[in-house]
């Protein structure tokens, strides 16, 4: 238990920060399963996958903006979901 008032705060504040942080997280999750799921549909055109990506992109931009979650593991997460996307939009052209 805290002893002072700024630890007692400081819990508050922590508490703040963790149900905003998972909020965002969850966000994050649900905009790339999104993501996901036009790389797996075969009637998905490239320009829907091209806006998912963009929209997965940009949310993940912005947490890492807000400091929810770091550079390298966005940088990372984007370039496997952009690896998908080329390859699901790279597969038609191949098989025809």
């Amino acid at each position: 238990m805290a002893n002072t008032k700024t630890a007692k705060k400081m819990i508050l504040v922590h508490e703040r920060r963790r149900k905003r942080n998972a909020s965002v997280k969850t966000r994050i999750k649900n905009v790339f399963k999104s993501a996901l799921q036009t790389v797996k549909d075969e009637n998905a055109g490239a320009e829907v996958r091209a806006e998912a990506f963009g929209k997965a992109a940009s949310t993940i931009d912005k947490a890492v903006a807000k400091g929810i979650v770091h550079k390298n593991k966005a940088a990372r997460r984007k370039s496997r979901l952009a690896r998908k996307i080329n390859a699901a939009n790279a597969k038609p052209a191949t098989e025809g």
